[in-house]
């Protein structure tokens, strides 16, 4: 088993911090994020992914150390798992965290608090429920009037 660990830090003078610790098993990779998952952990997520072997077949993101995730950061995680799956990969997303959970129920439109969108859903599901509403909200969409539903 070898780990690795890759940092992000952006963002002006506040400092952001995200790492990742990735560790292969056979031909499984555990990647473990700590830190903030947003527009500035993208470059840690896509060196995850860019460093995969042509033999992995899993990838498991533990996300028990991400407190906060923002859009961005949701768009980075579904890219991850969407590049992963044109590779072949079975992706699985463990740990979530209260706050990114309820951001995730928010986004896909399930109401209620404590909404467990991470628990309801597999990651693939939850990316196909938004590109499914990005997709309705096209159909409706009247570009010549600048109008955009509410989906």
């Amino acid at each position: 088993m070898v780990a690795r660990r890759l940092q992000c830090l952006r963002r002006g003078k506040e400092a952001v911090l995200i790492t990742t610790d990735v560790q292969h098993c056979g031909r499984s990779v555990l990647v473990s994020a700590n830190g903030q998952l947003d527009g500035n952990s993208g470059r840690a997520l896509e060196q995850v992914m860019d460093d995969l072997s042509a033999d992995v077949r899993v990838l498991m993101v533990d996300l028990h150390g991400v407190e906060h995730m923002d859009g961005e950061g949701l768009l980075q995680l579904l890219e991850l798992h969407r590049r992963a799956e044109c590779l072949g990969l079975r992706v699985l997303v463990v740990g979530w965290q209260p706050q990114p959970q309820r951001f995730m129920a928010e986004v896909a439109g399930i109401p209620g608090p404590g909404s467990a969108t991470g628990e309801r859903f597999a990651l693939v599901g939850f990316r196909r429920l938004i590109e499914q509403r990005a997709q309705a909200a096209r159909d409706l969409a009247d570009f010549n009037a600048s109008w955009l539903p509410r989906v």
